[in-house]
């Protein structure tokens, strides 16, 4: 019942990406899998009504402000897991979604414009730990990246994260054909052709690992005071 949020001040981070790898991932594993579509693109939503589909994984994407939390909280006891793609910008369904949730996930490219809407969601997150009274678990993925090459902007961003100490994936997800395709194909990397999209294996694997540093972080994640509070209101 882990809740694992991606939120990124700034637009086009690859937040959504990184959500839908993650939610496919978990639920190859036979998981079942709640995503929530706060993103105004709706692009998660788009995907989940393809042809393909994948089992076990249900999208929501009625949310507002008002809602958010009780619907987080009534998910987390339906499903294994919670996925939150959020809006690319800073409002009260983000902050509301921040502080229910159990794992922030901060997906960030290689450029000074995503790391300084990355610094944003980590500083909304120090102010909501005040006021929730807990700390809110968070962690940095890097996105697009160069499997070839690392750029001079993307090592700028590494090492601004480094001094401030932050936590950051070993694994980040790289630029594939593959991940792009999952929004034109619908379902998950083990369903597209590899004879149409161009490398999927490496595609799948650079996603498998990504996964798993995601989930074992969740899994040492203890059940929040936000879920006990909620549950004895209901």
């Amino acid at each position: 019942m882990p809740v694992i949020s991606f939120a990124n001040a700034k637009g086009g981070a690859g937040k959504t990406t990184a959500a839908l790898l993650l939610a496919t991932e978990v639920a190859a594993r036979g998981k079942r899998v709640t995503i929530f579509d706060a993103d105004p693109q709706k692009w998660i939503s788009k995907w989940y009504d393809l042809p393909n589909q994948c089992d076990g994984i249900s999208v929501i994407s009625e949310i507002s402000p008002a809602s958010i939390t009780e619907q987080i909280t009534y998910a987390a006891e339906e499903s294994d897991y919670v996925i939150v793609d959020l809006e690319g910008t800073e409002n009260l369904v983000v902050a509301n979604a921040l502080s229910v949730s159990d794992l922030v996930v901060v997906p960030i490219q290689g450029s000074s414009m995503d790391a300084r809407g990355g610094a944003k969601i980590l500083s909304l997150i120090k102010k909501l730990e005040k006021i929730v009274r807990h700390d809110i678990k968070h962690c940095v993925v890097l996105t697009r990246s160069n499997a070839a090459v690392t750029t001079r902007a993307m090592k700028a961003v590494q090492d601004f994260l480094s001094a401030q100490n932050i936590d950051v994936l070993m694994t980040p997800i790289v630029e594939r054909a593959a991940f792009r395709d999952l929004f034109e194909f619908g379902g998950g990397l083990d369903d597209l052709n590899p004879k149409v999209v161009s490398g999927v294996a490496k595609a799948k694997e650079n996603a498998s690992l990504y996964a798993a540093e995601l989930l074992e972080r969740a899994i040492r994640i203890p059940k929040k005071r936000w879920y006990n509070v909620f549950k004895r209101a209901s």
